[in-house]
């Protein structure tokens, strides 16, 4: 894969660094100086609204913090994501690759309670650790599991202001954290997943209101699986326009955004924002 790694412009040396300890505050629940009365060595993370970083090891589950609910183990570029799709009170969104629920813990607590918000997934397991983090995390969420290729069945009649889809892809910027997922990656493999990731984003724009956003995220660096897979949906779908992102960490990709590890201190991640026609 370093050819393709070099074609997007990313030096693969920047993935041999150690990960960082990331934290993101439940602002719900606690903030700065409750974090800092349990964990005196967290640092906030520039750039970021609720994020700490902390020393490796730190054994942040223990805390009575982390039990109350007050934060989540959460990289920075992952938390920049509820930024890039703006929940606000009162909305309607929906995360369609939830997983176990990281991101949609992160906007739950931007909407505050008000609205309502849909976590989806096609694997039971991870959707099911969910449902616990959210009790702890003082949050109602809604889940929904789906069949894989009859998404749809189960998502009649549900309309968003906003939809994320963090679709399942490379994982090339999280390759720090596990190293030896780069010899399982495969031409064959990645063409997959760029299928899944055309198809999942092809329902979300069905799920999306005129005039709604949806959020396109991978954590990978490859520009198969981000600017291209942007250019590609657009291509797809008429009317539909990329908007600018300017967040305090990354730089402008194609009609999204980058954060890689070298540059930002972060896993690597590509965002895209897209609006539908009204």
């Amino acid at each position: 894969m370093a050819p393709r790694l070099a074609a997007s412009g990313i030096d693969g040396d920047g993935l041999l660094d150690r990960a960082p300890l990331d934290m993101r505050i439940n602002h719900r629940r606690a903030g700065i100086d409750a974090v800092r009365a349990e964990l005196p060595d967290a640092h906030p993370i520039p750039g970021t609204r609720h994020g700490v970083r902390l020393p490796t090891g730190t054994r942040v589950e223990q805390t009575a913090l982390w039990q109350a609910g007050g934060c989540e183990v959460q990289d920075a570029g992952s938390q920049l994501v509820a930024d890039a799709i703006a929940a606000r009170p009162g909305e309607a969104v929906v995360d369609l690759c939830a997983g176990a629920g990281g991101k949609t813990l992160a906007l739950a607590a931007d909407m505050g309670g008000e609205g309502a918000l849909l976590a989806c997934d096609a694997d039971r397991g991870r959707l099911a650790q969910l449902a616990p983090r959210a009790a702890r995390a003082g949050i109602a969420v809604e889940t929904r599991l789906l069949d894989p290729g009859r998404e749809l069945d189960a998502l009649a009649g549900v309309t968003a202001d906003a939809v994320l889809v963090d679709a399942p892809c490379s994982g090339t910027g999280t390759w720090r954290r596990n190293p030896e997922a780069r010899w399982r990656l495969t031409p064959a493999r990645l063409a997959r997943l760029l299928a899944t990731q055309a198809h999942l984003l092809d329902i979300a724009a069905a799920l999306v209101r005129p005039g709604g956003r949806l959020v396109h995220v991978v954590c990978s660096l490859l520009d198969e699986e981000g600017a291209g897979q942007v250019d590609a949906f657009l291509a797809r779908h008429p009317g539909w326009t990329a908007e600018p992102l300017a967040l305090p960490l990354g730089r402008p990709r194609g009609a999204g955004w980058r954060l890689d590890p070298a540059n930002d201190g972060t896993d690597g991640f590509f965002l895209a924002r897209l609006r539908a026609p009204c």
